[in-house]
């Protein structure tokens, strides 16, 4: 990133100037579909699936180097008592995924993915935005930055995920100040929020966006005000993805909030990503809807971690290998349909 001029002007250009898809790369992949030992359109999604590989990789429908990224942050919004669970629990969690003992831990293993953890200065929790800022320009988008690297070390599908107390709040906060409605239609229960609780998470977000709302209008400003050290690294994350062609799947109601402040700055800027599953998080459906996209996957979860984009990875990897992997016509000496 440069140092000269404004910390988002490096974003704005990025998302000004956002690569499209290969399409001889998905022409290339449509010659081949037509020639599988299967009728047109018989694995439905599957191929569309593979056609969106191809597109956004720029090459033949593969998946070798699958990568779950986990970002995890804290948020000075709980201070409000709107989770029933403190902030220690978010360090908790990195510690459990380090060793091995959460459900994405078992999910990677099963389908072969690979794990990375970032720990995002745990120990000082943004700003609390019910009266403040999370963050400010200078340190959101050097987060941002930061998550650009989780694709560092190379990867052919990326799976964003989160971890972070409080941020289902944060969620809601954003999709409220993005797309209007009531806080009522965007927040939910989270890690289990109910009762006095819950009023209080609706509370907070109504005052958050009443008290930034003369600063709504910018994606990015929705971002740093109303986001947090998570939401930006996610959002860095899959605008990385798209900048070196790389296929995205999203995770849940957190990692959706952060596509969408991509998709409000560059309404194409989401065309390489997925979203992996409907969480059972109120207002995520609702989110997915605006983003105009299908999930892959309604499980019922909404645990966060990956989780859904992880598994969601192993029907990626399913339509891959079946594209890649069939016998043509011609190979497995089978008729084709007559023309004529």
């Amino acid at each position: 990133m440069s140092v000269t001029g404004l910390p988002f002007d490096d974003f704005r250009t990025l998302l000004r100037d956002l690569p499209g898809p290969d399409t001889a790369a998905l022409a290339a992949a449509r010659d081949r579909d037509r020639q599988l030992t299967k009728p047109p359109g018989a694995l439905g999604r599957l191929e569309e699936i593979a056609m969106w590989l191809a597109a956004w990789s720029g090459r033949a429908p593969a998946v070798n180097r699958p990568l779950v990224a986990i970002f995890a942050g804290n948020h000075g919004v709980t201070r409000h008592g709107i989770t029933p669970f403190p902030p220690s629990v978010t360090q908790q969690m990195v510690e459990n995924f380090a060793a091995g003992g959460a459900a994405i831990n078992q999910i990677c293993v099963t389908h072969d993915l690979g794990l990375k953890i970032f720990d995002l200065a745990l120990d000082y929790p943004t700003g609390d935005i019910t009266c403040e800022p999370a963050l400010s320009e200078r340190d959101c988008a050097a987060t941002m930055a930061f998550g650009m690297e989780a694709i560092a070390g190379g990867t052919d599908l990326l799976c964003i995920g989160e971890m972070g107390i409080g941020n289902t709040t944060i969620a809601a906060a954003i999709n409220l100040a993005l797309y209007g409605g009531e806080a009522e239609d965007w927040v939910g229960p989270g890690t289990g929020s109910e009762g006095e609780i819950l009023q209080r998470k609706i509370a907070a977000v109504k005052q958050a966006v009443a008290f930034h709302r003369e600063h709504l209008g910018d994606p990015l400003e929705v971002l740093r005000r109303l986001g947090g050290r998570e939401i930006a690294a996610m959002a860095g994350a899959i605008l990385a993805a798209r900048m070196e062609r790389i296929p995205v799947l999203i995770d849940g109601y957190v990692a959706t909030a952060a596509a969408a402040i991509l998709k409000a700055a560059n309404p194409t800027a989401l065309d390489h990503c997925l979203i992996g599953h409907v969480s059972g998080e109120p207002g995520h459906l609702r989110s997915i809807e605006r983003l105009g996209k299908t999930p892959l996957l309604a499980l019922g979860m909404r645990l966060g971690e990956g989780t859904g984009a992880a598994l969601a990875a192993g029907i990626v990897k399913s339509a891959a290998a079946c594209h890649s992997g069939m016998a043509t016509f011609d190979q497995a000496g089978v008729s084709n349909k007559t023309h004529g």
